[in-house]
């Protein structure tokens, strides 16, 4: 005989699967289920654990817990595609915000991504990305003034690699790519949609010209919650 916290939980994923219980939406209360449910608390605090522990739920805590939208975005690891090229294959019309956009003195950090032996001047440009009103992706892009002499705020809100390939006939080649989870910084609070989540999926590229100069450094900042990171890998016999 299964136990009654299974009982609930199959119960409660079957109402979210038909959202009777909608994505964004916070569920009854504890006290509002043991009623439902007819059962004690501790039966509900453990049907509501493994909710989110399978990604159903996420639990806020002073607030309750909130269904989590689980449509996810397939972004390729391997391919080196702009994000406007992604959206438009998965059919998504995000919002772009372009949070800066401005020509900086690289700092130390970002000379030493980009292996620059003296100073040299970057463009910094920082876009959120926002689906269905939750903004959930920041990408951090720098790129170096010699090779992008000019950026602005309307190229950035399109696509710059379509600025890079079609304006300044530059041929971007292949890229270095690190996945890493961190924590988020107050950054990324600030400027995404991070309540109840406490790490970040960062994707890190070092972009290359066809003449193997580096010319690009990006981090790329996903919630969690929203991203399959896929690969196509063939066994080499």
């Amino acid at each position: 005989m299964q136990n009654k916290y299974m009982i609930i939980y199959q119960d409660m994923v079957k109402q979210i699967d038909i959202e009777a219980y909608k994505p964004k939406e916070f569920l009854p209360s504890e006290n509002e289920l043991t009623t439902k449910y007819n059962t004690s608390r501790e039966t509900i605090r453990k049907a509501l654990t493994l909710l989110a522990q399978n990604g159903y739920i996420q639990k806020i805590r002073g607030k309750g817990s909130v269904v989590i939208d689980r449509s996810k975005f397939d972004f390729p690891v391997s391919g080196l595609v702009s994000f406007k090229e992604v959206s438009e294959k998965i059919g998504q019309q995000p919002e772009t915000m372009v949070h800066a956009c401005q020509l900086i003195d690289a700092p130390p950090d970002i000379s030493e991504h980009l292996k620059l032996k003296e100073a040299e001047r970057v463009w910094q440009v920082c876009r959120i990305r926002s689906f269905s009103g939750s903004k959930i992706i920041l990408d951090k892009d720098y790129l170096l003034e010699r090779f992008v002499p000019h950026m602005s705020e309307e190229i950035a809100q399109d696509s710059i690699y379509a600025y890079i390939e079609g304006e300044l006939n530059l041929t971007i080649s292949f890229a270095k790519k690190e996945i890493v989870v961190e924590e988020p910084t107050e950054e990324d609070r600030s400027l995404l949609d991070l309540d109840g989540f406490h790490n970040i999926v960062v994707i890190k590229n070092y972009v290359y010209l066809d003449d193997a100069s580096l010319f690009q450094y990006t981090e790329s900042r996903h919630r969690p919650d929203k991203f399959r990171f896929v690969d196509f890998a063939r066994r080499n016999h």
